[in-house]
């Protein structure tokens, strides 16, 4: 009979060991009161958590006020999430009745997660939900359309002085996700932008020139209609083909590409990056904030890599934070100024980058680099 050597025998057990730890349980459990027929939900931003669905992952209900799931992770994933009862519109509010930030917890090791959720949006008073309000003038328009995409609302706000300026005419900045610009009551986790108290003040003291920003909301298939695919390019053809020369019609505007730009956040990146990429003859400029330009099945990069052709004359503007989901991003982004230098671009002259290690992936983080962004 043949034996094993000591030493190697001492590697194939600790090679066990270490794969049995390179996956953790995660246990989450909340305590609640809800009604008789209602559900718990868990919503984040891994696909076990729904991927910020608000009604895909419910817990299961232990008794009156408990509601528990089990999950397994990789270990050092970081996890982002939140708690419905199936709609962004009655999602879990802290005690002082805020919408709150994302939980946020790294697997590390098994765990048990346990919050008490006292207030839900939906049952609270508007007051005491959203941060924030409308600073100056808006127009709207509702259940715009297009063939194969859902119908959406767009906002528009308009720069002090419009109204009494009848001859000026102005630039304008197309925003998607453009619910959370805004309105605090439309946005998605009750905090919006600021980009009106941004634009409104930067305006009043001289430091940008008054400008028209037009927010379109997203729908239900955001995560499709913001890739470069099928779904994605008839979200550009909606934007450019029909809601351009509505805007173009209705507002005093500046069509020309000089005077038009867009953006937006996170996935919204990813199309606000396409738009003038695509498009050059029409976008200018893209404000980028925490840009998803390369993670898990989303990459943009390769396509930009791969174009030949003249050069862009568009301007970049990206934007990313340190923390959590921001981290993730990084890689890609690092990837996406690497590509787009070696096509000709100059840091500081028509692509700046912008980072705050501290900075978290939301509206909030967001919000105070708006300013900057405008300029």
């Amino acid at each position: 009979m043949k034996y094993l050597p000591k030493y190697y025998l001492s590697f194939f057990f600790a090679s066990i060991i270490f794969a049995q730890k390179s996956e953790y349980n995660v246990t989450i459990q909340v305590i609640a009161e809800v009604e008789d027929s209602a559900k718990v939900y868990i919503v984040g931003n891994v696909k076990e958590f729904g991927s910020w669905n608000p009604s895909k992952v419910e817990l299961e209900k232990i008794d009156n006020k408990t509601w528990r799931k089990n999950f397994s992770f990789p270990q050092n994933t970081t996890l982002e999430f939140k708690f419905t009862t199936g709609s962004w519109a009655n999602e879990a509010l802290t005690n002082e009745k805020t919408v709150p930030s994302n939980y946020i917890l790294k697997v590390e090791h098994d765990t048990t997660f346990q919050t008490e959720i006292n207030y839900w949006k939906e049952n609270t008073q508007p007051e005491n939900v959203f941060k924030g309000q409308i600073t100056g003038t808006v127009k709207y328009h509702k259940s715009l359309k297009w063939e194969g995409l859902k119908s959406r609302d767009v906002i528009v706000w308009l720069p002090p002085g419009y109204e009494e300026n009848i001859y000026e005419r102005y630039p304008v900045l197309y925003m998607h996700d453009g619910q959370n610009i805004v309105d605090p009551k439309t946005s998605t986790f009750g905090i919006d932008w600021q980009i009106d108290e941004a634009a409104d003040s930067l305006i009043k003291q001289n430091k940008i020139h008054p400008i028209i920003i037009v927010g379109i909301y997203n729908t239900a298939d955001r995560s499709s209609e913001y890739k470069n695919i099928d779904s994605g390019f008839s979200y550009m053809d909606f934007v450019i083909n029909k809601l351009k020369p509505l805007i173009d019609k209705t507002y005093r505007t500046k069509p020309d590409r000089e005077n038009t730009a867009n953006g937006g956040s996170s996935l919204a990146v990813l199309t606000s990056l396409m738009f003038v990429w695509e498009h050059p003859e029409i976008f200018s400029k893209a404000i980028c904030m925490s840009p998803a330009f390369k993670i898990s099945n989303i990459d943009y990069v390769s396509s930009v890599e791969k174009y030949s052709g003249e050069s862009k004359n568009v301007k970049l503007y990206f934007y990313n934070g340190g923390i959590t989901l921001e981290e993730r991003l990084q890689p890609g982004i690092d990837e996406m100024i690497k590509v787009l230098l070696s096509k000709g671009f100059e840091l500081n002259k028509d692509l700046y980058f912008v980072k705050d290690k501290n900075a978290e992936h939301n509206e909030s983080s967001w919000a105070k680099k708006i300013p900057e962004a405008l300029k």
